[in-house]
């Protein structure tokens, strides 16, 4: 693909997206996690670009306003990875696929289903989800994740991460989010309009397939995860390796919180290049 791409469609829904970067470098796709929007990598994309990468990335489902089903089913895992199989279709040759939080989760499936269509994997934050299943019931995995049970709730989530000043911009903050991560928030989520679509990706956990938990990884990968991280334990991260047969290394940011993309673009850029960059292919 030598034109820029800012929209597509799947499923009859349309989606916006960023692209950037020399049109004929190599493809790194970025997928975003909860709650936030592709302009959470802008800082990544910029490194990426000035070292010779092209970077697209999308609004996924729920977030982009032409992408936003109100049904639960429509936010199953295999929706979001078809939505991300299209984009690659679209691009027209297999990518470096890059994903955060639940993006990451979305990019294991991908690597795992459609090989074929991803060069390597970098995942932040989120390990296979095989490993993160294993890890809700062999540690303390499921008192970090306890709002995956809460957002099973029609209303009272939207209504609880939107009221200023409550307990879920506290618990933001525990996490790590800034005053500006905060802000940002608001605008494009709360404001765009984004969050009950944002919240249904943890609605459609049930009724996607528990076969993701067995996909094995056969290309080259890299786990990315940051020891600040309030939502996911080292004993998570720590099994995603069992679930790849390909080269695999995992780096660990010391004194970052889980927003790695905003708050330490550089070092993300940098795991990403290990995989990506020209000089590398």
């Amino acid at each position: 693909m030598t034109e820029r791409i800012t929209t597509y469609t799947h499923d009859g829904l349309g989606f916006d997206v960023l692209d950037q970067g020399p049109l004929y470098g190599p493809v790194v796709l970025l997928l975003h996690g909860f709650p936030e929007r592709a302009s959470s990598w802008s800082a990544v994309m910029a490194n990426l670009n000035d070292a010779g990468m092209r970077t697209i990335a999308p609004d996924q489902r729920g977030y982009s306003p032409g992408a936003r089903p109100r049904r639960r089913r429509d936010y199953r895992v295999e929706a979001l990875v078809g939505d991300v199989v299209a984009l690659i279709d679209a691009i027209g040759s297999p990518v470096h696929l890059v994903g955060h939080d639940w993006g990451a989760m979305v990019a294991w499936v991908t690597a795992g289903r459609r090989p074929d269509l991803v060069s390597s994997l970098t995942a932040f934050s989120v390990p296979h989800p095989g490993a993160f299943m294993t890890a809700m019931l062999s540690s303390k995995q499921i008192l970090h994740s306890w709002y995956f049970a809460f957002f099973q709730l029609p209303i009272l989530p939207e209504k609880w991460m939107t009221r200023p000043g409550q307990r879920a911009e506290r618990w933001y903050e525990k996490s790590g989010m800034t005053a500006a991560d905060l802000e940002r928030t608001k605008t494009d989520i709360v404001d765009y309009g984004a969050l009950p679509f944002a919240v249904a990706w943890y609605r459609g956990i049930p009724l996607s397939s528990p076969g993701v938990g067995r996909l094995r990884i056969t290309v080259p990968t890299s786990m990315v995860w940051s020891d600040g991280d309030t939502f996911i334990g080292r004993s998570a991260v720590d099994g995603a390796q069992r679930y790849v047969d390909a080269a695999y290394t995992l780096t660990v940011l010391p004194g970052v919180s889980h927003w790695i993309p905003t708050q330490a673009p550089d070092a993300a850029a940098a795991a990403v290049m290990r995989l990506s960059a020209p000089h590398g292919n």
